[in-house]
């Protein structure tokens, strides 16, 4: 009886030890062709914050030359026009931190925004982002539309493309003109409700060129919108 006592410790203690050494193998790592494979959590979690982190920061550092990311037209246009990628240089010379493709994603911003506060005529809104001309004429419309107890419904389904096709430089102050082809629904109303104009089930194709400028020269980075166009 003594002895099979001790055959059972002898097994008991021979699994514990072959399970602690399964343990030391999973946390340091395995031997495989005489090299070991263990998990860097350090580099995992950098390499992790790397891929969420945006680490591109050309806007903060000044182009080492013409071939930098802002001065590339084919990194913002359809096609590589000699002009518009020449206004860009001159842009991105007189403003370090001028990235078109970053430009091109805040017009976007701006277009949706200006549109809606057009239609619900949120004229605080208009006058920060419109230079003053402008901010007079969006205004003008809205007052009128306003006094024949008219609403505007001015839905936009989405922006089809946006591309920089006009870039200069008017002395200190830098120009960028954006043409923006979007899908918009647009329905005008009367005071009862009844439409006056557009039809709210159908969807129109529309193409606008807006022009916003920026003084280099002034710390305030927001452009404002000095022109505008549409194609009939």
């Amino acid at each position: 009886m003594e002895g099979g006592i001790q055959f059972i410790d002898i097994i008991f203690f021979a699994l514990v030890a072959a399970f602690i050494v399964l343990r030391l193998r999973s946390v340091l790592g395995r031997r495989n062709g005489g090299k070991t494979e263990h998990r860097d959590i350090f580099a995992e979690r950098d390499a992790e914050k790397r891929s969420t982190e945006n680490v591109i920061t050309l806007g903060d550092q000044p182009p080492t030359s013409k071939e930098s990311a802002w001065s590339k037209p084919s990194d913002i246009t359809n096609e590589a026009d000699t002009v518009v990628a020449r206004g860009i240089v001159q842009i991105g010379i007189a403003d370090s931190k001028f990235v078109a493709a970053e430009f091109i994603g805040g017009a976007e911003g701006a277009f949706e925004m200006i549109l809606n506060a057009f239609s619900v005529g949120d004229r605080d809104t208009l006058k920060n982002f419109l230079s003053a001309e402008v901010y007079g004429n969006f205004v003008h419309a809205v007052d009128e539309r306003e006094r024949l107890g008219y609403t505007l419904e001015d839905t936009l389904v989405g922006v089809l493309s946006a591309e920089i096709v006009e870039a200069f430089m008017e002395g200190r102050t830098a120009n960028v003109t954006t043409k923006f082809v979007s899908e918009q629904i647009t329905v005008t109303r009367n005071g009862e409700g009844q439409i006056v104009d557009g039809n709210p089930n159908m969807v129109t194709e529309v193409t606008d060129f807006w022009t916003f400028s920026r003084d280099t020269g002034n710390s305030d980075p927001n452009w404002e919108l000095v022109a505008t166009r549409s194609l009939d």
